[in-house]
Order: structure tokens, then sequence, then C-alpha cells
């Protein structure tokens, strides 16, 4: 996992609430535990026609925000039923950061294990957000909590263990291998003991 410590992009806004994981990758494309290949089917019910064709007007498609890697959206993202795939699908499309005004707690921890950044700003933060040209870049900087844009800094809470996992590039697996002397010696000892023969005579 890479380190995330601070990230320009452009953003690309979808201000509707209640974002739900249906609706971020549907279940008829739930059928690889590869994490990549999802990108096309984001957002597939509003970005695409009973036909099949492109909506041009969703933002997702109109080629202004081609490239765009922060998305600003509405309250409660990524609610509805459980599927890491709704953050592989985020993450395949080449989003790296999610400005909303809250998550569900299971997309929020998903998002992060992924090793990228949900944030929350109030409604008015975000409505000045949305209001940037395709063309302008923000800053996230995760050291100082703050989301730079223009002449604007927006500060924004973090949960401390996962700011450090973050800035230090850490998944579960990198974690776990911090206390593998600990690991090794419990194992170590546990092999011993099962070989101990007891004299019960």
């Amino acid at each position: 996992m890479k380190p995330f410590k601070i990230y320009r992009g452009r953003t690309v806004a979808i201000m509707n609430d209640n974002i739900d994981t249906d609706i971020l990758i549907p279940k008829q494309y739930l059928k690889s535990v590869r994490r990549t290949g999802f990108g096309a089917y984001v957002f597939a019910p509003w970005r695409y026609d009973d036909a099949g064709k492109p909506v041009p007007d969703f933002p997702l498609n109109r080629p202004e925000y081609e490239g765009a890697s922060i998305l600003i959206s509405g309250d409660n993202f990524g609610c509805g039923s459980s599927r890491e795939h709704a953050a592989w699908a985020l993450q395949d499309f080449g989003i790296r950061v999610v400005i909303a005004g809250g998550y569900s707690d299971i997309f929020y921890n998903n998002w992060l294990n992924n090793g990228h950044l949900p944030i929350v700003l109030p409604a008015s933060e975000r409505a000045f957000l949305a209001e940037l040209t395709p063309e302008e870049e923000i800053e996230v900087d995760l050291a100082a909590q703050e989301v730079r844009a223009r002449d604007r800094i927006f500060s924004f809470d973090f949960p401390p263990r996962w700011k450090q996992r973050l800035m230090e590039g850490k998944d579960g697996i990198d974690l776990t291998l911090t206390y593998i002397d600990d690991i090794e010696a419990y194992e170590a000892a546990s092999e011993r003991t099962s070989n101990t023969v007891v004299d019960k005579g």
C-alpha cells in the first residue's frame, strides 16, 4: 500500500445523498474477487441508459472531468449492502479521495483498507468544492488534516490510528508483520510444548 501524505488532484461532484453500493457497483457485476476491472461499471445505473449507452450529462461521462480523482458527494455515502467491490470500483476508475457529509461504516472501512481517504466536511464546504472548475486542483494534506482549494483551507477530523496507517502505507498484513518476532517466538514455544512427552510413571 502506498503511503498517503499529501495528495493533489482534480475534483468531480456527484452531490446526491444516500448513494448506496447498488449504485456504486450493481450486483450483476460482482463476478470477480480481483480488485480490477470494475471501473467501467461504477455508478452504472446513472452513468448508462437502458440501452447501455453513456448518459452525456452524467459527470463521470463528461470529457472535462476525465482524470478527476477526488469525488465530492452528499451525506451517507456508501450505504446499503456490504460489498468491498464498491471501493474497488471507485479505485479502479481512478478515485483516490472521497469527500462527503458522512459514510456507512462498512464503506468507510473498506475505503480505508484499500489505502484511500474518506473525508467528512460540512455541506457549505462541500458546496464550495463542488463549484470548482474541472481544471482546478485541490490539495489534501493528511498530516495537517486539511483540504486546500484556492485561498480556502478546510480542516477535517480523522481517526489517529488510521492516519498513522495511511501515512506509513501499512495494510493489515503489514501491521501483522510488525509483530513477526513475537509471532515466531510464540509458535516456537507452542511447538516445544506440543513435542514435550509427559512422564506419567
